[in-house]
């Protein structure tokens, strides 16, 4: 054995991140493992024939979490307003606040000129979750306030406090799914489908409605997403941090209190933070540890992994006005009204052929919902001048990919998507585009599940269509999250928590640092 640590947090994510800055700040020594080769987990940039592109996460929400966390932590660098569109056939509008409601009422109404008081109601239930959130997310999250000042806590944390707890109760009673939920004022299925089929599966009521609060809460950072993890393992390096990339680890003993490396080499610990996949920390973790911990096993090895992305990454010899113009910064682009529900197949997506696979994805690629992001609108240092880097993501079945992979037509997949895409938006959004398209990158969920080591290439953790969720799902009882059925070992990130993003990884990563050091 050759050294011994006070806490060992497996994952490099902003989950693992955040953990290990606060263990530092505290005097804790710890060393933080993480299997890949690059820090960041799901928020990285990566650049490409001097284009940049955003690799997971396109932007940030604070939710009261981000900016006081770096605050706390004393890091600092510049961010930007990212502005947010919704596109629908021909249709746009821009979100510049909540007035931005009363445009996004009437486009739809346009649309379905059918459903103008169905789309009302609609349209005030969003109102009403974006009150909650007003409040929830009202204040910046006192967790990460070192020194309470008690004019402060008199004045402005108490009587927010009683505002949560009313607040809180309320949100947690839309917990039905969000196509359910919908279904009580309209239905109509294609508009329906135009309102949600950006999110999750079974995504919750009030997880969906909240976004339309997040996306005038959208930052982006100068340099991409990517800054946050290099600025994060900065300050982790200054506190005199451990860190080591490349090194996975394959064995978890909590009885000798050990884990051990794919190179062989075990480690001691006293406290153990795992801020990566879930699944595998119970699938190498050895040992009869009573009945609570083999019920969770059971459960997280029955479990599905969150849904996850296609996407394609575009070098674009056009300039950033071009794009300005038809998109955006950051864009949620519906080219068809006809809606997702349209789409299906005729048999098991496992027993289905090449043939039905591909039309599936044509006629999918075609009505889905599309991303857009272009990093070098918010920071023109991102892209060559005269020309533009466009990110384009759609959520797609990892089964349906897997498939492919089986049936040797997985490279024939992925150029078919890009081919499919490229034409959906050259039809829909950017006329005359494909001619000045430099090139093409393509990633698919087995790309997010080799490069993430996410189960499944799962982008947020578990599957909101388990009928038991493996994590805690109670805003009120998140504390509580980090706990494992271990004494000694806790946990953070997006397996923790559902639902899940950003805020909610770096929330829990400073949950699980607390809980070691209030256990020291």
């Amino acid at each position: 054995m050759s050294r011994s640590y006070e806490c060992i947090v497996v994952g490099g994510g902003l989950a693992g991140l955040t953990s290990m800055a606060y263990l530092r700040k505290n005097g804790i020594s710890a060393l933080l493992l993480e299997k890949r080769e690059k820090l960041g987990g799901l928020v990285e940039t990566f650049w490409h024939q001097g284009f940049a592109f955003d690799a997971g996460i396109r932007a940030f929400e604070n939710s009261g979490i981000v900016f006081p966390m770096l605050k706390d932590l004393g890091i600092d660098f510049s961010f930007v307003k990212n502005e947010v569109s919704i596109g629908i056939g021909k249709e746009s509008m821009a979100l510049q606040g909540k007035e931005s409601l009363v445009q996004y009422e009437a486009m739809l109404a346009r649309l379905f000129p059918m459903e103008r008081e169905s789309i009302g109601r609609i349209m005030a239930e969003i109102r009403k979750v974006m009150g909650y959130m007003d409040v929830l997310y009202g204040i910046d999250n006192p967790l990460f306030l070192e020194k309470m000042d008690p004019l402060y806590l008199r004045k402005t944390l108490l009587p927010w406090f009683m505002k949560y707890q009313v607040n809180i109760r309320k949100a947690s009673k839309l917990q039905e799914p969000i196509g359910e939920y919908l279904r009580r004022f309209t239905e109509n299925q294609a508009l329906i489908d135009v309102i949600i089929q950006h999110f999750f599966e079974d995504t919750p009521a009030f997880f969906a409605l909240s976004y339309f609060s997040l996306y005038l809460d959208y930052t982006y950072p100068l340099g991409g997403t990517g800054k946050l993890p290099e600025k994060m393992a900065e300050y982790i390096r200054e506190k005199k941090g451990e860190m080591r990339t490349g090194t996975g680890v394959v064995k978890v003993d909590p009885e000798s209190h050990t884990v051990t490396l794919e190179d062989g080499e075990v480690i001691a610990y006293e406290k153990l933070i795992w801020a990566a996949d879930q699944r595998a920390f119970y699938a190498m973790t050895e040992g009869a540890f009573g009945e609570k911990f083999q019920a969770q096993k059971r459960l997280v090895e029955r479990s599905r992994g969150g849904d996850t992305i296609l996407t394609v990454f575009l070098g674009v010899e056009k300039d950033r006005t071009y794009f300005q113009e038809r998109c955006g910064s950051h864009r949620f682009h519906t080219p068809s009204l006809e809606g997702l529900s349209t789409v299906s197949f005729s048999a098991n997506v496992g027993e289905a052929k090449d043939k039905e696979l591909f039309r599936y994805t044509e006629e999918y690629l075609e009505k889905t919902t599309y991303e857009m992001s272009c990093p070098s609108l918010r920071d023109p240092s991102l892209a060559p001048p005269g020309c533009t880097g466009l990110v384009v993501s759609t959520l797609f079945s990892y089964d349906v990919v897997k498939r492919m992979k089986d049936l040797g037509v997985y490279e024939g997949f992925k150029e078919f998507s890009v081919k499919t895409i490229l034409r959906v938006l050259e039809e829909s959004i950017f006329p005359g585009f494909q001619e000045k398209v430099r090139f093409s990158l393509c990633a698919t969920p087995l790309t997010m599940e080799k490069e993430t080591h996410n189960y499944q290439g799962a982008i947020t953790g578990w599957a909101f269509t388990n009928p038991t969720m493996p994590s805690e799902d109670r805003f009120k009882k998140i504390a509580n999250s980090v706990k494992t059925p271990l004494a000694d070992v806790y946990q953070c990130g997006q397996w923790t928590f559902s639902p899940s993003g950003l805020p909610v990884s770096i929330l829990t990563g400073k949950l699980a640092a607390d809980q070691v050091k209030k256990k020291r």
